[in-house]
């Protein structure tokens, strides 16, 4: 091999090794929590009406059928998650002892500070904004589902029934509305103000001071405010979550399991195409010259008939 041989050779493997420590970085959140926007939840003043149900489809140009089919109840018979067809839900839980009757609870992405789908998400499909919502773009996504695996709420919903596009859905927080100074559709047409659109920081203040000022009403316990790195969404209740099908999570960001997952996979797969390309490279490089000239010569001549 000669010098500049050897240089031209050095710098390859650079480039291409440079490329491999990538993988192996540690997350860093890039967001401030104290500077998004979001949404407190109050089920205490839910009336289970649903029309934040057909307002998210209405405001998303889903199929909806007209508001006033709402009113039937009979949904409240089972148990729902969000899903491609609706991005938030009420479920009824029966007569749970703070009302003496029922506890509508309304159900949508969480929108963390630190979203293991976004972790998950190995083309960049889903991104955390820096004022808050997780938003997905379609363009991108493979249909890997990485992050429906990721995420301890299960909230990203797979069009399994579209053969020929499918894609990942999930609530926005309306980013469209956001981005022309509006507020979230299931938010505007609340009858009750059971949700209230604000800065996080500035909705943990009015969580803190209704829990303060009743503390019979409430339990004293803001969903979101610490759970998995903190949420945009957030809760207060007078029932314990865990009786509300909300899992209980350490305060800790769970991002580092997605990500030792894909990296686990990825790391190991893109070094090996390196080695084989470095050693490709090291061949053609230190082949003898004579070897080289014998080639060269070979596949120059020419043969008559």
């Amino acid at each position: 091999m000669q010098r500049r041989d050897f240089f031209k050779f050095m710098g390859a493997s650079g480039a291409l090794l440079s490329g491999a420590s990538v993988l192996g970085a540690e997350h860093q959140s890039k967001i401030d929590p104290d500077n998004v926007v979001g949404v407190l939840t109050d089920f205490t003043e839910c009336i289970g009406c649903r029309e934040c149900e057909w307002a998210c489809k209405n405001a998303h140009e889903m199929a909806t059928p007209p508001l006033e089919s709402y009113k039937d109840k009979s949904v409240f018979a089972n148990y729902r998650r969000p899903d491609e067809t609706g991005f938030t839900v009420v479920n009824r839980f029966h007569e749970k002892g703070c009302t003496q009757t029922d506890l509508d609870v309304k159900v949508q992405c969480m929108h963390c500070n630190d979203p293991a789908c976004v972790s998950a998400c190995i083309v960049a499909a889903l991104e955390k904004q820096d004022f808050g919502p997780v938003t997905y773009d379609a363009w991108k996504c493979i249909g890997c589902r990485y992050c429906m695996v990721a995420c301890p709420f299960e909230i990203p919903a797979y069009e399994y029934n579209n053969a020929l596009t499918p894609i990942v859905q999930k609530c926005d927080m309306c980013i469209s509305r956001l981005d022309v100074g509006k507020i979230p559709a299931c938010v505007e047409i609340c009858p009750r103000n059971a949700l209230t659109f604000g800065k996080r920081s500035d909705l943990i203040k009015v969580a803190r001071e209704k829990i303060a000022d009743n503390p019979g009403k409430y339990v004293n316990h803001i969903y979101g405010e610490t759970e998995l790195g903190g949420t945009s969404w957030l809760f207060i209740s007078c029932e314990p979550f865990d009786t509300l099908n909300f899992p209980k999570l350490e305060q800790a960001s769970v991002v580092t399991l997605p990500e030792s997952i894909q990296h686990g996979i990825f790391k190991y797969f893109i070094p090996p195409a390196m080695f084989y390309g470095l050693l490709g490279m090291i061949m053609k490089l230190t082949k003898p010259d004579s070897e080289t000239a014998d080639n060269t010569n070979s596949s120059s001549e020419v043969h008559h008939d």
